[in-house]
């Protein structure tokens, strides 16, 4: 037989509990509470269960403001006057002073609070098992609109953390699903409330809240741009100690929170970027192995922040940049050398120049040291590499360029590369103009001269666009002249009838020089074949001296008065020993307008030649025929049987037909040509490309009248010089070695 529960408790008690006035409700609450201690010291809980039943269905559940409010103090009265006995009536006592506080009366809530807190005072450690149920109400009612809710919330907060932390049963386990799911939450209130529990359970000995850490990193991660500032320095409080901790902790999961904290490097947040980046730090330092996998991704977030506006951060990251690329992981362990690349690829992509700069070194870093592994990548990347030596900054392209070298040192990546880069200058003229002397000059230096131009000069050979094949060898005839990279190549080159090394070059390059007369004679000057340039001079027809040949002829007058070719200005003094040498000078003097500054240069240049001894030179001259050469010092004193063997060993007339053949292409190239591409010259041909040396800016002197003049008036016959057809005498080949 059920209980009434109004035979227990006096028809006034009950009417005075649901009094508006709180002095009435508060007395009718210790008469609860004494009715309970009867109740209970005479063992009759039944009646105690059935006071409860009344009190919360009745009361809590009522309609009316003050019956709720009569009833929380009610169920309040009954757990003190329990005392020690409470523990078996709290899942009925607990659960409905929990469900009050979301009432939409705010005094309610209030008074829910109050009943919460004596309520918990008495059964203390019993209370845990609600534990849950209680965090998730007081984390809403600590961001309730009314003040006084707010308060009363936090002392019965307090309460709760003292219980806690002196409890052998509380789980963090069950309790982290709960912390996880709220760490989210923007309600600056909320926030606080829940840094706050996170630091007292940190603090409890017995709580391992470090091993649960990646659950709620990245909520904390999110405060640190709330907009309060007491959240801001609560949340990076809380960080701080949890580093603290990782360095401490033998026993860390560092590749969950590597994952947080790559994507909070990306952060907007300036102070949420700097802390990520020198959580980031830290790990790499201490976490090992356990980062392996995850080198990729860290590297990923590293590479922006190198670059970052913020100094802290630009300084944090770059000394990350460089902990990582010390480490020397093995594939066999994790590491992925192709995700790696992937993300160093992605990165050269980037706006930012010092992350460019990185992501190329890392590329580098990655052939050097995994080059097995990275072989088969190279392809992947290869076209990024090409698109970078267009990149604004001359240091992106120079370690571009270095990173080219390591791939090319195989033959065949070598031939690649080459061939790729021309590719790219043939489609990009504007790459050419800015980069070509600047990349060519760098190549130069990297893998060596002469290796790069034999290689330049076996592929133009072979090129069908005879228009670029001619501005392309122009380009490279230029550099060749003017680098100081290349000196040691016109050293080679002017051993060409001394020895067989300077032999080969100079016939390694000649079939592909052959695609501009200009730079052919120039490649003559350079190895001192002045009768074979004499003989191409000769060659010459009147379509090939129009306006592009005349720009490149003055500037190879110019090139004339460099240091260069100071050697060829002091062969001069000896006219009778370089006849065919002044022979050139003459030709080339005649094929220029004499209104043009280069004419007056080349004359005045040649009036310095001793009078005397060119007359002499000039009446004597004999004619000679294609193997004989002029005499040139070997630096063994023996110059003539030297100089004829290598000599009598180039087929000069086979060479001279080649030239012809070379230019009678492009002379019928150049008619196929549609009009409006027919007269365009290359800058960088010109010689003024703004990414070449000083000395390569070495534009034409003729006016546009004096070009237009050339090119429109009938080609005037070339002056007549000595004839070189018939076969010569003993003694003039003799007298030429002398």
């Amino acid at each position: 037989m059920a209980i009434d529960a109004s035979t227990i408790v006096p028809a006034s008690v009950l009417r005075n509990l649901a009094d508006k006035l709180y002095e009435k409700r508060k007395n009718a609450a210790l008469e609860i509470e004494g009715i309970t201690k009867n109740l209970a010291a005479a063992g009759e809980h039944d009646k105690i269960a059935a006071l409860i039943h009344m009190l919360t269905e009745e009361f809590t559940k009522s309609a009316q403001a003050n019956h709720r409010k009569g009833g929380l103090i009610g169920l309040a009265a009954v757990t003190v006057g329990l005392t020690t006995e409470a523990g078996p009536h709290l899942d009925n006592i607990v659960p409905p002073v929990v469900e009050s506080f979301q009432d939409q009366d705010s005094r309610v809530r209030y008074y829910a609070c109050e009943a919460l807190y004596n309520i918990a005072k008495v059964v203390r450690g019993e209370f845990i098992v609600f534990f849950n149920r209680i965090f998730d109400a007081l984390c809403k009612l600590s961001a309730d609109s009314d003040a006084n809710v707010q308060s009363a919330a936090h002392l019965l907060d307090r309460l709760v953390k003292d219980i806690v932390t002196e409890s052998d049963s509380f789980s963090i386990e069950e309790f982290i699903p709960l912390l996880k799911e709220r760490m989210n939450v923007l309600n600056p209130y909320v926030r606080q409330f829940l840094v706050g529990w996170i630091t007292v359970l940190d603090s409890v000995p017995d709580i391992d809240m470090l091993g649960f850490l990646p659950d709620f990193l990245d909520g904390l991660f999110n405060m640190l741009s709330d907009s309060s500032l007491e959240i801001r320095q609560q949340a990076d409080a809380a960080l701080s100690e949890f580093l603290q901790e990782i360095k401490n902790s033998p026993n860390v999961d560092y590749g969950r929170m590597a994952e947080i904290l790559v994507r909070r490097c990306g952060s907007t947040d300036e102070f949420t970027r700097l802390t990520a980046v020198i959580w980031v730090n830290e790990f790499v330092k201490l976490g090992g192995e356990q980062l392996v996998p995850h080198y990729a991704d860290i590297l990923g977030a590293i590479l922006p922040c190198i670059s970052d506006k913020e100094e802290k951060i630009r300084v944090v990251a770059c000394e990350t940049n460089e902990e990582l690329r010390g480490l020397k992981p093995e594939p066999s362990e994790g590491f992925d050398v192709g995700k790696v690349l992937q993300i160093a690829r992605r990165e050269l992509n980037s706006d930012l120049e010092a992350t460019r700069i990185e992501a190329l070194r890392w590329i580098q870093n990655l052939i050097l040291k995994y080059r097995n592994e990275i072989i088969i990548y190279m392809d992947d990347i290869f076209s990024s590499l090409l698109n970078a030596l267009s990149d604004p900054s001359e240091e992106v392209v120079l370690l571009v360029l270095e990173v080219h070298a390591c791939v090319a040192q195989e033959t065949h990546h070598f031939t690649n590369l080459v061939t790729h880069l021309l590719s790219n200058f043939k489609s990009n003229n504007n790459l050419l103009e800015k980069r070509g002397p600047l990349v060519v000059r760098r190549l130069c230096v990297l893998l060596g001269a002469e290796r790069v131009y034999r290689e330049f000069s076996i592929i133009l050979e072979k090129e069908n666009d005879l228009d670029f094949a001619a501005t392309m060898i122009q380009a490279l005839n230029l550099i060749l002249v003017t680098s100081a990279e290349l000196a040691g190549l016109r050293v080679i080159l002017k051993q060409a009838l001394v020895n067989s090394s300077g032999k080969e070059l100079f016939l390694s390059l000649y079939s592909s020089w052959c695609h501009s007369s200009m730079a052919t004679i120039t490649l003559c000057f350079l190895a001192q074949v002045y009768h074979h340039a004499s003989c191409v001079i000769q060659s010459l027809t009147d379509e090939d001296i129009n306006v592009k040949f005349l720009i490149h002829l003055d500037k190879l007058i110019r090139l004339l008065e460099t240091p260069i070719f100071s050697y060829l200005r002091l062969q001069l003094l000896e006219p009778e020993r370089h006849t065919w040498l002044v022979k050139c000078l003459y030709g080339l003097l005649m094929l220029l307008p004499q209104q043009s500054s280069a004419f007056k240069i080349l004359r005045t240049r040649l009036k310095t030649v001793p009078s005397s001894r060119l007359s002499d030179a000039m009446t004597r001259l004999s004619p000679a025929p294609h193997n004989i050469p002029i005499a040139i010092e070997d630096g063994n004193g023996n110059p003539e049987q030297a100089a004829a063997s290598i000599y009598e060993s180039i087929n000069f007339s086979a060479r001279l037909d080649q030239f012809v053949q070379t230019q009678a292409r492009h002379r019928q190239f150049f008619k196929l040509k549609p009009p409006p591409t027919r007269n365009r010259v290359s800058a960088l041909s010109q010689g003024t490309s703004t990414g070449a040396n000083p000395e390569l800016s070495l534009s034409s002197s003729f006016t546009q009248d004096e070009l237009k003049q050339e090119e429109m008036a009938p080609a005037a016959p070339t002056p007549p010089l000595p004839d070189i057809s018939r076969p010569p005498s003993r003694t003039s080949t003799s007298r030429s070695f002398q």
